[in-house]
């Protein structure tokens, strides 16, 4: 049975952030994940971690500057020194929050843009982020995400990712698949989930095409959440996605997987 983990930056923001916690395991979640910790001190997060009992299962890495609308640095040339600079944050974090998967987003690129500098940039940079990591036993996770919700985005098909891990070759550098990016970019979710398992690191899901709960919109989620369990996946599910209405009203789907 798939092990979901409740995304404290998109859920349960009917509360104070460090209170999302506490209502996340109150609603019968084991682990919980976000994009940024960075505005808190790790040991307080930590805090609220063991005082309910849950898993921290993922978070990212500095994004840049995010309320200008940088999306990741992984990706960017010139941009080399912050990017390992945020890894080294981000591994410090995660060596008290206790979590074994970081998320690098690849970043922007404009259209008159070298898309081959790109690449080689995020080749490079992928390279050292798993090599730092490895020595804290953690592994990396890249994720192609569409191009509606974030417009240019390097990284946007799950081939494309597997193919960059294949290539550097790291055995704890992973792809992140949210099959909510997945559906709008590319479909055929059950099939690409079955080709690419092994390189998988981390699951997401979230209804298409509102990005509401995942018992709403286009996607079968329980037959994915079986076909997880047929392959064997043992990772996290993290549910990034924006309640309807309030967090814990909308949980009607998650209680037959409880």
């Amino acid at each position: 049975m798939p092990k979901f983990a409740a995304n404290l930056s998109m859920m349960y923001q009917e509360h104070p952030f460090l209170e999302r916690f506490g209502a996340a395991a109150k609603d019968g979640f084991k682990g919980v994940e976000f994009l940024f910790p960075y505005e808190h001190p790790a040991a307080e997060i930590r805090a609220r971690l063991d005082a309910h009992g849950l898993t921290q299962a993922l978070f990212n890495g500095p994004p840049g500057n995010w309320t200008a609308g940088e999306r990741g640095l992984a990706s960017l040339p010139g941009r080399e020194d912050e990017f390992r600079r945020g890894v080294a944050t981000a591994l410090d974090y995660a060596r008290v929050l206790g979590n074994d998967r970081l998320h690098l987003m690849a970043g922007l690129i404009k259209p008159d843009e070298d898309r081959a500098l790109h690449r080689a940039t995020y080749v490079r940079n992928l390279e050292y982020a798993a090599k730092q990591a490895a020595s804290a036993a953690v592994t990396i996770v890249i994720e192609p995400i569409n191009t509606r919700d974030i417009p240019g985005f390097f990284l946007n098909r799950q081939d494309e990712a597997h193919t960059l891990c294949a290539e550097i070759g790291a055995p704890n550098l992973k792809v992140q698949m949210d099959f909510y990016h997945c559906q709008i970019v590319e479909g055929d979710l059950a099939m690409k989930l079955r080709k690419h398992i092994a390189g998988v690191g981390h699951v997401q899901i979230a209804g298409v095409p509102e990005r509401n709960e995942p018992d709403t919109g286009e996607i079968n989620y329980p037959y994915l959440f079986r076909l997880l369990d047929e392959l064997g996946y043992a990772g996290w599910v993290g549910c990034e996605y924006r309640p309807k209405g309030g967090t814990s009203a909308g949980l009607g789907w998650l209680k037959p997987w409880l």
